[in-house]
């Protein structure tokens, strides 16, 4: 998980009905939450605008130490400006990274905790369904934020904060999720999956490690064709022009395409045939 904390001017502002300032109270309910959450969840703390800090990224995202995230978390002073949609990319393209090296196995979250006031607005619309489709979670705690924000309904869960009860609450049942046990690391589908070819399995794992870990916001690099070679006695082809067909009520028409089949997808079918084959023969 990489959490993205607001630390803009913005946050400065009271908590409704409270004297605690928006800030201090996203720093208590993180530092007790993250009390509970199992060790073994990695977690990486990425904070923008804060007055103090000149390396964003105050907590690696890697294995746990306690010590040090809760210093890290202690740390931002908050002051003006909010690259919000900058940031929610940051975080997004560290966990695809992770996710690349990691061959796709594992779950991975991006929690926002903001009062959603951006000052590019139109990344944070572009970006958020962007991180969405790649297959990260996105939780967002808003503070005090107003529900048709972007972050209120274009994410997987939206909780809101409006007071610290509420704030602890809402990070409480983010992280709760998060160290939830997930039918992927149930024994029974490595069972399944133990028959499958190894020729299979390996263009699998290289589908899953490729297809979508590309930055937030660019198309995925598109490999250049490698030129034939031409025999040194070979004469070169003669270019002919491609004449469109004619249909009977004699208009033009364009020539037909041939149809392809990206290797991903079609390891993909294997699998899921495979994996519904050997379901089905246990059930009878």
């Amino acid at each position: 998980m990489v959490i993205v904390l607001d630390a803009s001017g913005s946050m400065t502002g009271r908590l409704p009905g409270t004297e605690m300032t928006k800030m201090d109270g996203a720093k208590a309910a993180l530092k007790e939450v993250l009390k509970n959450v199992p060790q073994s969840t990695r977690v990486g703390l990425l904070v923008f605008s804060a007055a103090n800090i000149t390396n964003d990224w105050v907590y690696p995202l890697g294995p746990r130490n306690d010590a040090e995230l809760l210093k890290a978390i202690d740390l931002p002073i908050p002051r003006s400006g909010t690259p919000l949609g900058r940031y929610i990319k940051k975080g997004a393209d560290r966990l695809l990274e992770e996710r690349a090296k990691q061959f796709g196995y594992g779950t991975f979250r991006l929690l926002i905790v903001t009062d959603g006031e951006a000052e590019d607005r139109a990344l944070v619309d572009q970006y958020t369904p962007d991180v969405v489709a790649r297959g990260l979670t996105v939780d967002v705690i808003g503070v005090a934020m107003a529900g048709t924000h972007t972050l209120a309904r274009k994410v997987h869960s939206y909780r809101a904060a409006n007071d610290p009860a509420s704030l602890r609450r809402a990070l409480s049942e983010v992280f709760a999720e998060v160290g939830a046990k997930t039918d992927m690391a149930d024994a029974d589908v490595f069972a399944l999956l133990a028959p499958i070819p190894p020729q299979v399995a390996t263009a699998a794992i290289q589908a899953l490690a490729t297809v979508d870990n590309h930055p937030i916001g660019t198309r995925p690099a598109t490999p250049a064709a490698k030129p034939k070679a031409v025999p040194q006695n070979a004469t070169p082809p003669q270019s002919h022009a491609v004449q469109p067909m004619v249909s009977n009520a004699g208009s033009p028409t364009p020539p037909r395409r041939k149809r392809s089949f990206s290797a991903p997808v079609f390891v993909a079918i294997i699998i899921v045939v495979f994996l519904l084959a050997r379901r089905m023969g246990r059930r009878s």
